[in-house]
This record gives structure tokens, sequence and C-alpha cells, in this order.
């Protein structure tokens, strides 16, 4: 995937180079030490991926702390060797350095004022070990993408953050994440096998590689002694060493891993442990090595009421005897089930609970049913002698326990988005000893009532004694953040002073609970963190002040400000969640850095003390917020407050349309069968000079005419569609054309056809094909408008391929009458012409409604954004709309005889059709076709988006980076969308067609 990240680097950065120049990006003047940096670092580091402009550098500010700091010089890093190079000359200038994977983590480690090394794209390294018993990984793996590599072996890495879908190795490792059932058996520190590093000095040390161990005990014999006597140190102090046992028995992420320093003798093993959790402060993790774990098959859950916190926490220290069978164990107080009792699929119970009550979440899991059923008998006896409010009963059905989870998994979005304007969401996690939890639960409470944080709720993973409190402070003024300072102290004081616990269980220190950490370990053990800091980075320029910092005011500077931008996207708290499913996100700017860049904008425009700052932002927003956002929504999915930043996007978009623009739009809507005849046209007139001049030379010429004339020049490829012909209204099962086209008014003409004395016999005829299965079908307009490419393996239109389909079924097709001007209104609502594709959605809906006798047939469309397009606007209960793919698995099936056929194919789900869910459908009818299907890891939305593809063909590209080296076995590949596959073919190197094509060639008539 690497490689992939190289070759479309150039057509990508240079669009976006010559963009922000053109912006007046290059402006941002670097003073001093960092401009004579970043002047030699282009020496050796293409330019293109080194940014200072101002939007770029606001953009990797923040992560998903409540901090925000702007760094100097970003740089996006590809190779080990252009880490060594910013660490040389960083340490030359004594510059600080900052790395930086998904920007997920929580507590201020992954922001800097100065340079900050981007690990992400490039670095999607995984390669299963050993029948999967073990992984190498680099930096910018997102978890949940190793977990799928290790799928097929009943395998998973260790580590399982609730960030897993979104955070990336290199966060997980330098935080050692954990999450509801690693607990301290199973988290980075205990599973690492091997580590690659590179050092503050630019040293590389490979713990896999025999010979880079035995070349560094040589080259860095000092650093390892150091290591060893500190260490020999530590031991001897009777009184320490049991100090920091005891305190990893339970989670812990506060400081460094000193636990390394009495679990081991050899230095080599002490250092490679002292850098899972050090937060990039003492080197960069360019690869790891796991030890995986089992990923058992059977799962089952019981969601167990209590009357009071305390007898729910009794539950929990017996559930913690026995973790052999106990896999989770989630406390939730009464505060965190009433932020969710109103929402579906919670048991009513929850709003009939008192105050004092309590749940725990239990789940167990197992390798067969019979052990599933074992543990689940074994756990309702360890703890049934404690009163409960419904006693303990499991469920192994997964839609329940499914259900019971996501009660769970909904407390922290809840929160977030029942939350006032201009406020944040601060997520906490602190570890009490377990036999303290109850006391330092209500404790916690307490501390909420006092400091007035009436929202917080408390959840955690109980097993390990770690609790996490969610609330809602605002920074907008001095007094708010003085609450905040003191409300902080209260809570440290209480964990690690009162109780001896954590004050970062799983999170990691980072720049938030840096001031706490010599409170939590006494003022011996943090000089022995001084002095792991000293050996390892003695210039002190590795993410200064994260984990360690002299300043007791730390915490509360730099707040991230949270202006009210848009009620579509206020409710944001910049987890960076949305991130992966961005297909912009290599590119230019993710869904979490448009709403960073608004906001900004937003308290400028409201501050108007800096217009010149906001002209640049502005100017620069429109190729890497707007141009390149391609609205396509998936965002919204893995957001855990529901926004989607694509329509704010479209909104931006209505609100720069001019009168010219509207008036287009306008025409546009009112004359839709002439544009669709006017892009046939063109279409024909290019089908003709590419069947003279051929491949090379055509996109030579088509080249040539976008540099002239820019992006009114589509992108060509040989995949390019031809124009479509005629338009053939298809029969399906049998009926003429032309009663197929009318729908009703076919009764009159076969009436005619008969005569009156006849009128009986054409009774009888109209009563068989009433009988028949009928469906309403609506081409899509590029269906109505293309024809495949000369170099697809089927020139068929799709319409006839639907009809061939659908009339082995056994379907007669109707179609909507003026079909030449109806349109779903996607074109006109992706450029923000709200107004003119309510217009046609209104014409749609009507016709339609006639087409189906009022809903008496189903209608069905063969774009799968069109469907989603007509499901969310279409607002009519007497419609039933679904996607031709959906009906063919759903409906249709039954009455076809599928033969799959012996071929590898791909298969891509669109962006809309994963939003509504369709994926599994779309996958189970690819496999009732062929023998083995590929859906490819990590591609979300292609980024052709409509006609941005012919446009900016460079998102496109980046979006689908790794397809290729995905799909090379497969012979071809499959979707629902003509313009989603002209770019899948262009970047896959197979052609990829509408699924439809495969459904025909694997179907034949039933008997």
């Amino acid at each position: 995937m690497k490689c992939g990240t190289i070759a479309f680097i150039d057509t990508i950065e240079r669009v976006r180079v010559l963009a922000i120049r053109y912006a007046g990006g290059e402006r941002a003047m670097l003073q001093g030490a960092y401009r004579e940096f970043h002047h030699r670092l282009q020496e050796q580091i293409d330019s293109r991926r080194i940014y200072t402009d101002p939007l770029s550098t606001l953009a990797y500010g923040t992560d998903a702390s409540c901090y925000r700091l702007t760094p100097k010089i970003v740089v996006k890093t590809q190779h080990e060797s252009e880490v060594q190079a910013i660490l040389a000359l960083a340490a030359e200038l004594a510059l600080p350095v900052t790395f930086r994977a998904a920007g997920t983590s929580l507590s201020g480690q992954a922001v800097s004022d100065s340079i900050l090394v981007v690990a992400s794209h490039g670095w999607k390294g995984i390669e299963v070990l050993e029948n999967g018993a073990a992984i190498r990984l680099q930096p910018g793996v997102v978890g949940a993408a190793a977990n799928a590599a290790l799928a097929p072996f009943g395998r998973k890495i260790g580590p399982d953050p609730a960030t897993i879908n979104s955070a990336m190795i290199g966060g997980i490792v330098n935080n050692n994440s954990s999450g509801m059932c690693c607990g301290t058996a199973q988290n980075s520190y205990q599973t690492l096998r091997a580590i690659r590093v590179v050092l503050a000095d630019g040293s590389v040390l490979d713990t896999a590689d025999a010979a880079s161990v035995a070349a560094f005990r040589t080259s860095h014999a000092g650093l390892l002694g150091q290591l060893a006597a500190l260490a020999a140190r530590v031991k001897s102090d009777v009184e320490l060493a049991a100090r920091i046992r005891r305190k990893y028995k339970m989670k812990n992420t506060t400081g460094y891993s000193l636990n390394a320093l009495v679990d081991f003798t050899d230095p080599l093993d002490i250092l490679t442990h002292l850098i899972v959790g050090s937060e990039g402060t003492l080197a960069f993790v360019s690869e790891v090595i796991y030890h995986t774990v089992v990923e058992h098959p059977h799962k089952a859950s019981a969601l167990v009421f209590y009357p009071t916190i305390k007898a729910a926490c009794d539950a929990v220290q017996v559930l913690a005897q026995h973790k052999d069978v106990v896999a989770a164990a989630e406390l939730l107080d009464r505060a965190s089930l009433r932020s969710v009792e109103n929402k579906a699929g919670v048991p009513e119970l929850i709003k009939t609970l008192s105050e004092d009550a309590a749940a725990i979440l239990i789940e167990t899991r197992a390798a067969d049913p019979a052990a599933l059923a074992a543990n689940t008998a074994a756990i309702a006896g360890f703890i049934g002698h404690i009163d409960t409010l419904t006693g303990v009963a499991f469920t192994d059905v997964a839609s329940e326990y499914t259900q019971l989870w996501n009660i769970r998994k909904g407390m922290f979005p809840s929160v977030g988005a029942m939350r006032a304007a201009e406020t944040t969401v601060i997520i906490e996690d602190v570890a009490f000893p377990i036999e303290h939890l109850a006391e330092g639960t209500l404790a916690l409470q307490a501390l909420f009532k006092q400091f007035h944080y009436d929202e917080a709720i408390i959840f955690g993973h109980a097993l390990e004694g770690n609790l996490h409190f969610v609330f809602t402070p605002n920074f907008s003024g001095a007094e708010e953040v003085a609450r905040y300072e003191a409300f902080i102290e209260a809570v440290c004081r209480l964990v690690a002073v009162d109780y001896e616990g954590a004050v970062k269980a799983e999170h990691g220190t980072g720049r938030n609970m840096a001031p706490f950490v010599e409170m939590e370990w006494g003022p011996v053990a943090y000089r022995v963190m001084q002095e792991i800091k000293a050996i390892f980075d003695p210039q002190g320029l590795l993410n200064p002040d994260v984990i360690l910092t002299s300043d007791a005011l730390l915490h509360v500077k730099d707040l991230k400000p949270i202006p009210v931008v848009d009620a579509l996207v206020d409710k944001c708290i910049e987890c960076g969640f949305c991130e992966v499913m961005c297909p912009s996100r290599a590119i230019t700017l993710t869904p979490r850095q448009r709403i960073v860049a608004n906001r900004e904008m937003a308290a400028l425009r409201s501050a108007g003390d800096a217009p010149d700052r906001l002209a640049e932002l502005e100017a620069l927003y429109q190729y890497a917020g707007d141009d390149t956002c391609t609205t396509c929504g998936l965002c919204e999915t893995a957001c855990p407050v529901g926004i989607n930043t694509g329509k704010l996007t479209t909104q931006i978009r209505q609100g720069r349309q001019s009168d010219t623009g509207w008036a287009a739009a306008n025409w546009l809507a009112g004359h839709y069968d002439s544009a669709t005849r006017g892009a046939r046209l063109g279409l024909k007139l290019l089908d003709a000079t590419h069947a003279v001049a051929g491949d090379a030379a055509t996109g030579a010429v088509m080249r040539g005419l976008r540099r002239v004339f820019g992006r009114r020049v589509p992108h060509w490829t040989p995949y390019f569609p031809r124009a479509a012909g005629k338009f053939n209204y298809a029969q399906g099962s049998g009926l003429d054309a032309a009663a197929a086209r009318e729908g009703k008014r076919a009764t009159t003409r076969q009436y005619e056809q008969y005569g009156e004395e006849s009128r009986s016999a054409a009774d009888k005829v109209m009563q068989r094909q009433q009988a028949r299965n009928k469906v309403v079908y609506l081409p899509s307009c590029l269906t109505r408008t293309f024809s495949p490419s000369s170099a697809m393996p089927d020139p068929r239109p799709l319409n006839e391929v639907v009809a061939s389909v659908l009339g082995k079924a056994g379907y007669q097709l109707l179609y909507p009458a003026g079909l030449d001007n109806l349109c779903c209104g996607t074109p006109f609502k992706s450029k923000g012409a709200l107004d003119a594709a309510a217009v046609k959605l209104a014409e749609l809906k009507a016709a339609l409604l006639a087409a189906s006798d009022n809903g008496r047939w189903p209608v069905i469309v063969d774009n799968g954004v069109c469907t989603a397009a007509m499901l969310e606007g279409i607002q009519d209960e007497r419609l039933r709309i679904l996607d031709v793919t959906t009906f063919i698995e759903t409906e249709a099936a039954a009455h076809l005889h599928f033969t799959p056929l012996d071929e590898h194919v791909a298969l891509h789900v669109v962006c809309s059709m994963k939003k509504l869910g369709q994926g599994a459908t779309l996958n189970a009818l690819a496999r009732r076709c062929s023998s083995r299907v590929t859906e490819p890891a990590g591609i979300t939305c292609c980024g052709f988006a409509g006609d941005k593809g012919f446009t900016y063909p460079e998102l496109n590209a980046s979006a689908l980076t790794g397809l290729k080296e995905q799909v090379g076995g497969c012979c071809g590949g499959f979707s629902t969308s003509a313009t989603c596959e002209i770019g899948l073919s262009e970047h896959a190197g197979i052609p990829y067609q509408h699924l439809m094509y495969l459904v025909d060639r694997a179907t034949h008539r039933l008997g």
C-alpha cells in the first residue's frame, strides 16, 4: 500500500501545492531556525509533503483532546529514512518534534506548536505471521484493519481500545491503549513480541533482527548500561519496587512504564517495554510485531441491575477473581443509564430505576456453545448471593447482546449530543484498586456535585478498577477554566493520593495529566522517569511537556475553543473517528479538519480583527475543504454524535450560489432531457475521435485540452463511457414494449387491438398480464446517457441487462412517463442547488406514483446513489423503492436459478449503499454468482462523486490507494454506480461494471 501512496503523490500534491500558492498560502513566513529547517528539509523530502500554510497547520493542530496547538511545520512522512532526516536536522537546530498517527488520543499527546511528523498514510504495512500467531504492523495501520487481517485465523491483536476502528498502531503502542476486554494481560506491553524504532540520535533498532540487535548492543552500550544500572537501583529499593508492582496490577498509563524496570533484566527488553506507553517522547516506532490472541466465536452477555453502586461494585470484585471466564464487566452508574433511557431498544426498566441504582454489563466468550453455557452458569453462580433488581440472565443471541452493548456504546455520544453550545466533551479515565472501587465511584459522584458538573456520567471497565467519566466544561471564560482546574486537581488527589490509584488508566498521560505524574508516583519514582527521558532524549526535543513537565498549569493552557458554526456540526467533539471513512483524508482535509477550519473561520468572522487571516483561510478552504469534499456522508456512519459533514459542504455551496448559478440550475432542472441529449452528443463526438485516434492519442489530446482549459475538460481514460443509443424500453417477461412503457394506458390499446366485439378475449389477456409480477423500473440518468466503454467486457447498456435478469425471473417492467426528464436530484443537490433538487424529486415522485398505480408495484432503481437519494428525499409510504440489487437478492432470487461462476471477482459497495446498510446484501448477491468474492479493505467512498472523478481525478486516485494491490487476482470487478465504475476500473487495473452484469451471467430461468 505504501507503493500506491507514492504512485499518486505527484498528481495529488502538485494540485494541492499549486492551489495553496495561488491562494497565497506560501506567504506564511517561518522565522529563524524553523525557516532554515524548512529550507533544508526540502532538499531531503518532497516539498509537496511539507506543509506550512495556515489551513494545513490549523487542521493538524487538533487531536481528540481538549487542547489545540498549531504546528509551524507539518511533515507527512512515508519512510523511516525521512524520520531520521527530520530528527537529525531538528537536533542540529534544537527544534522540538512530535509524532502523530490517527490523532485520536484524548490527552493532548498528538499536538505540537513546533514540528509535527505525521505517520499515517504510507505506513500501512500488514504481514500476518505463523498462521496468525503473530502479526507485523506499521504505525499507520488502523487497529480494526489488523484484526480484519487476522480474522480468517480466529485471532486478533490484544489491545482493544474503543477507538479501534479509527486508532492506529502507532498510537495504540505509544499509549499502551486498552479497552473493555484486554485488561492488563493483553495490552501492548504484554503482547509485544518485537519492535522497530528510530531513536532520537537517528539510530534504528529492530529487536526482531538479530544483526540489528547485535549492532545496537555495541553502538549503544552506554545507553543500555544506563538502563541496566537504573533497573538495578529500582529493584534494590524494596519500597519503590513493591509500589511499582502494586500499581501495575491495575491499569496504569500515568508516566513511563516503570514496570519494565522490575519485570526484565536484559536492558534491551527494558528498552523495548519502556517505549510502550511513552507517547512519542522516547523514540519513533516504525514497526511492531504482536503476539496475537484468540478471538472466541461464541459470546453471551447479561445486563444486570443492582439497587446501589455498592452492590454493583461488590459483584465486580467477585467477577474480577474469575477473569478466566469473565471477558468484560462494564460498570454503569445511574446517570449513564439515564443518558440513554429514551433511546430505541433500551429496556423500559431503566426509566424506573432509583437514583442509587447501577448496572453491570457482563460478557463471556468461549470456543463452543457447551463451554459458553458452562461459563454463563458459572458466572451466575459467582454473583448469585448479591441482591439484584432483575436477576442474572445471559443471552447468546447476537442481535440481543449487540443491542446491550449498543446501550453502553451510546452513552458517550448521548452526552456529547445533548451538551450546550460552546462546551467541549471530556472523557477522563482513572483506576481505583478494585477493593476501593465502590468508595471511589461514590467519591467521584460527590465531586461532580461539588463542582456542579451535573451532566457527568460514569462507566468503565470495572474488572480492572478502570472508570471513565464524561463531562462537558465550557472553556470560553476564565471562571469556567478555573472551575475545571480545581475539579481536575480534586480528582487527582482523590484517585492518586487518597486511594493510590491511577489518574490515567488507559488514555495516556499526555499534556492533560503531566502536571500530576509526580503527585501520583512520588518524588523518587518521578526522578526515575526524568532519568529515563534524559537517557533516551538528552536534548529533550521529543514531544516536550508530554508525560513530564515543569509547568504546573500545563493542563489548563492551550484549551481548544469550540465556537458556534452551524447546528449541523456544532456537536462535533473532534474525536477523529470520521477520518478513516473520508475519501479525501490523504489528499486535503478530513471531516474533523473541515469542522476545525469552519470553527476558526467563524471565530474570525465574529471577532473581525484578522481579516487577512480569514481571507487566506477562505481562499485555501475552497479547494481543500469544498472542491475535494465528495459529500458522501460516510463520516456520519463513524461519528459518535451522527454528524454528516457533507451536509455542511452542501450548505456552504448553496450559500455561494450566484443568481446566475441559481438560474442555470433552475433552467437545467426544467430542461433535463435537453441536457442529457447534449451530453450524449458530446460523448458521440468523443467516441468518434477515439475510434479513429485510439487510446494513446485520445488521452494525449484530452490531457492537452485540460492543460489549456482546466477542469472544464474531463479527465479521460480508456474506461470513459460511450454515448448511449436510443433507449430500449425492454419489456422484461414479454409484454409489448409500448405497454410496458405506458403502464395503465396499455389497457385502452389492447381494447382497440381486439375490438369491441372481442372485449371478453381482451379481458382474459389483461387478466393474465396483470397476474404476472410487475415492477416499475427507473433507469438512472447515467444509464440513459452512458453506454459501457469499449474497454468493458460487456458492451450492453445496463437497462438491457436489468431487463434480461428480471425477464428471466418473470417480471414485467413498467416505466414512468416522461422518463427522459426524470432525475433524483443528486446532481443538483451535490452542487448546492437544493431548490432545483427538490423540484426534480417532486416530479419524480409524481411520475413513480402514476407508474406504480399509487404504489401497487415496487419501484426498482439501477444506481445505488440514486436509490439512496430517493429513499431519503421521497417520503411517501405508498412507494416501495428498492435498489435493483436489493430487489434481486431479497425477492427475485426465489424465481431464478443461480449457477455460481468459477471466477474470483472484486466487489465495491458504493458509499450510498453502505449508508443504507446494504453492504451485506450486495455481498450475498455477489456470492450467489461467483465462487470467490473480494471486498477490498480500507476502500470507503471511491471519490468519484458523480462528476468529481472527471474534474478532480486526484481525489479519485487518492481514495482508491491500495485497491490495485488487493484485486490483482480478480478477473473483474462489480459495483452499482456507472461513474464509480469508471474510476474503479482505472485504478484497479481490472474492468468494473454493474453487479447486474454478473447476475445476468450467473442466472437462468427456473425449470
